[in-house]
């Protein structure tokens, strides 16, 4: 994921017929490096911070899950982060396009934490004995009727003190201010070159598949869930990181 050498995102840049709901298939695996990087506000920060996280909370013979993993990014800086012996990071993505393009990426990697990869839907996958839960803008595709259940068996699975980090993109109650939100988003995507056409074709076609929510809302649900912080430590436009702690 470091490598600055990725193909660089076209997938809308041209005229289509018919805007289909998104997917990540073998296309988007190919570009999804510089997608992140060009769609979500300070990316880079907050893989950054998940290393540091990883650091001060991976506890010795944990597992570290990365839920909704894509092409590993997470994973990787939990990987090498990780100070204490005997973790696993189990990384989970139900694209198998993601998961071979992920394999690719960190065969070369020598960490001593193994990374498992798992191709599945996040809901089918047991959480157990973790320190650590990543969830990096994942959540917003699920389907909204169960994502409490998803927080819910994060909580179980996460060992007295564990972390989730969840990440997500946000709307706001106050329509004004979600109008004012959104288009320094678009602004933001076209100052790192989205044409106009690029950013309403992947919004159309991203309307049916990412439901954001408010953070009020992601709150309750952790405070539901019986977490005992929830705490907003990153916020950028209409993007946010929260950590929850049990």
């Amino acid at each position: 994921m470091e490598d600055k050498n990725w193909k660089k995102d076209t997938i809308f840049n041209e005229p289509i017929d018919k805007i289909v709901d998104f997917t990540f298939d073998e296309k988007v695996a190919d570009v999804f490096e510089d997608m992140l990087r060009r769609s979500i506000p300070g990316y880079g920060t907050i893989i950054s911070i998940i290393g540091m996280l990883t650091k001060y909370h991976a506890k010795p013979n944990t597992n570290l899950y990365d839920l909704g993993s894509s092409l590993g990014a997470a994973s990787l800086v939990m990987q090498k982060n990780v100070s204490v012996p005997g973790c696993k990071i189990i990384a989970v993505d139900n694209s198998l396009p993601m998961i071979n393009r992920c394999r690719e990426i960190i065969k070369n990697g020598n960490y001593p934490t193994p990374i498992e990869l798992i191709c599945a839907d996040i809901m089918d996958v047991q959480i157990q004995n973790a320190s650590m839960v990543v969830l990096n803008f994942t959540l917003q595709f699920i389907p909204v009727e169960l994502r409490s259940k998803l927080i819910e068996k994060i909580y179980n699975g996460l060992l007295p003190g564990g972390i989730l980090i969840l990440s997500e993109k946000i709307s706001f109650d106050d329509e004004d201010l979600n109008k004012r939100q959104i288009e320094r988003y678009h602004n933001f995507k076209k100052f790192h070159g989205y044409s106009d056409l690029e950013i309403s074709a992947k919004r159309e076609a991203l309307e049916n598949v990412l439901i954001p929510e408010t953070l009020d809302t992601h709150f309750s649900r952790l405070y539901r869930a019986r977490f005992n912080h929830v705490d907003l430590w990153y916020q950028l436009f209409n993007f946010a990181s929260i950590i929850a702690t049990k």
